[in-house]
């Protein structure tokens, strides 16, 4: 597949400088960029996913009635949390 080339962005003086010093030894300006794009986009498709689930889970709710016990979700989230810290050797933290 082809490259493309993102439109041109004017910047003040003042933020081209400090993105400049802020720069890693060996990376560009453009790599900086892309960088921050592939993040960027990343986050959002994540957010709409997020958005999606919820608007499902309300619609759901909307239809159905039936709802989960906030201590519940809690709980099992905390379980599925500490079973993939456990996967990832990092040590348990204190209860709340």
């Amino acid at each position: 597949m082809k490259s493309a080339i993102l439109p041109q962005v004017r910047v003040d003086p003042e933020l081209r400088a400090n993105l400049e010093s802020m720069l890693r030894k060996g990376e560009t300006l453009s790599e900086f960029i892309e960088d921050t794009v592939r993040s960027a986009v990343e986050y959002r498709r994540t957010q709409a996913e997020f958005y999606a689930r919820g608007e499902a889970a309300w619609q759901e709710y909307s239809r159905t009635g039936v709802a989960h016990p906030a201590e519940q979700v809690i709980g099992e989230m905390r379980e599925r949390l500490k079973i993939r810290r456990q996967q990832l050797g990092i040590p348990p933290t204190k209860a709340r």
